[in-house]
């Protein structure tokens, strides 16, 4: 699919013109469905959950985000930003591409992101919100101050990228560095080794070090963004609330963000629920996809 910046591979469970017959009558029902994967992942991690709500005639598109898989910049000269507005535009230009005025938008990670920031910048375009991991837009004038021990540990990789020597280790050693991020993110999922390799081929895009390097960097105040995108990140900048109808997913046993982060729904100012799932780590949809089918399916509807 063609946008201003990208070119967008993308998957589609369900077909437009057909209704399902769940008759289900939440803040989505009715419209397509845009579910987004995270980094170091890719559209693998939402086969059983699109194929849930397809079968419950919904329509599900998944894209491949930038520096992901078959997604192509269209232009050799523009800048391969991994920054947290792009993410969100490039959601917004795929609903444009398509032809939809609004969508639910369900994601984790850098894909939970690029949903929080269109539910927070254009409400209009988002009939319901599905977050793995809560409020996901980044305070980058706030990135200075720490976090506990604990929690800074878990970040080494995103220090890591901040150097050439982490640049050069994603590079030679992509897949054993992502195949143990997946570990560390995700400790109690057994599966995540043989759900890897299916998604391994995604990290070969010849952009994905350089985005992937870019959003680590950029996040942290250490290098400026792409100038096309200032307007929206100063906005970013205020910490906008988000005020759809939003389900906050919460893994238990997530290696990298805390339950307690995830679950603050201060910034959530529409209807809102949250649902701590036990045992589940950082890749919500692929670790636990009947949780995170109902979760869309089950969005609450907009306030009276």
């Amino acid at each position: 699919m063609t946008t201003p910046v990208l070119d967008i591979a993308y998957e589609q469970f369900g077909e437009f013109g057909k209704s399902g017959e769940s008759g289900e009558s939440g803040a989505g029902a009715g419209v397509p469905v845009v579910l987004l994967h995270g980094f170091p992942y890719d559209v693998r991690a939402f086969d059983e959950v699109a194929a849930r709500l397809a079968a419950r005639g919904r329509i599900a598109l998944v894209p491949y985000l930038r520096g992901c898989g078959p997604t192509a910049f269209r232009d050799e000269g523009t800048m391969r930003s991994g920054q947290q507005a792009a993410l969100g535009q490039d959601l917004a230009d795929f609903l444009d591409a398509l032809g939809i005025g609004r969508a639910v938008v369900a994601g984790y990670d850098w894909g939970g992101r690029a949903a929080c920031v269109a539910a927070a910048l254009w409400p209009e375009r988002v009939a319901g919100l599905v977050t793995g991991g809560g409020y996901l837009v980044q305070d980058i004038a706030g990135s200075v101050e720490p976090v506990s021990p604990e929690a800074e540990r878990n970040l080494w990789y995103q220090h890591y990228f901040h150097s050439e020597r982490g640049r050069r280790g994603l590079e030679r050693n992509r897949e054993e560095l992502c195949a143990l991020l997946w570990r560390l993110w995700s400790p109690t999922w057994a599966g995540a080794g043989e759900a890897f390799g299916a998604s391994a081929a995604s990290l070969h895009n010849p952009d994905f070090v350089d985005v992937v390097v870019h959003s680590y960097r950029h996040r942290f105040g250490l290098v400026a963004g792409d100038p096309r995108y200032q307007a929206l990140e100063d906005r970013l900048a205020a910490g906008p609330p988000i005020t759809v109808p939003t389900v906050v997913l919460v893994g238990g046993a997530d290696g990298v963000i805390p339950a307690d982060v995830q679950g603050d729904t201060g910034r959530f100012r529409g209807p809102c629920e949250v649902t701590v799932l036990p045992g589940i780590g950082h890749n919500v949809p692929q670790e636990a996809p009947g949780a995170f089918a109902d979760a869309v399916l089950g969005l609450p509807g907009p306030p009276n």
